[in-house]
């Protein structure tokens, strides 16, 4: 019997330590989950993406407009979903299987409206992570 109760209070003690572990482990988890994230890959050729013009709709909704060349018939080029920090809006084209015909001479008109951007100032067109084109837009009025 009293060597059941030392192993019990063994195992309890044992039990306590690893607590403080895991309480470690799970912060440094919480701090890994903060870190930047990481820049997507970038399919085009930045002197191949070009015309690139930003303007505002009626209901004060940006509006990107731009072209990027897919030599690769498969694939179009399209924009990935903006991302919204403070007055700056950025956008970030990729690819996408091509469900249709191919462009013509492997040039992709790429449009896109920025929902609920009435505060947007300034869009970045970025490609891996690398600045494209930083378009000023004026504000509605």
């Amino acid at each position: 019997m009293r060597s059941l109760l030392i192993a019990g209070a063994a195992a309890l003690l044992c039990g306590c330590g690893q607590s403080n572990d895991d309480a470690a482990a799970n912060r440094a988890a919480a701090n890994g989950a903060q870190s930047e994230k990481k820049a997507a890959y970038c399919f085009f050729d930045p002197a191949k993406m070009k015309d690139w013009a930003a303007s505002r709709d009626k209901t004060g909704n940006i509006t990107v407009k731009g072209r990027a060349y897919r030599e690769d018939s498969r694939y179009k080029a399209v924009f990935g979903p903006p991302e919204l920090s403070g007055t700056t809006a950025t956008l970030s084209p990729t690819i996408t299987q091509n469900d249709g015909y191919a462009s013509p001479e492997g040039w992709w008109d790429l449009t896109a409206t920025i929902p609920n951007s009435t505060a947007i100032d300034t869009v970045i067109v970025t490609c891996g992570g690398k600045t494209v084109v930083t378009l000023p837009v004026k504000a509605k009025g």
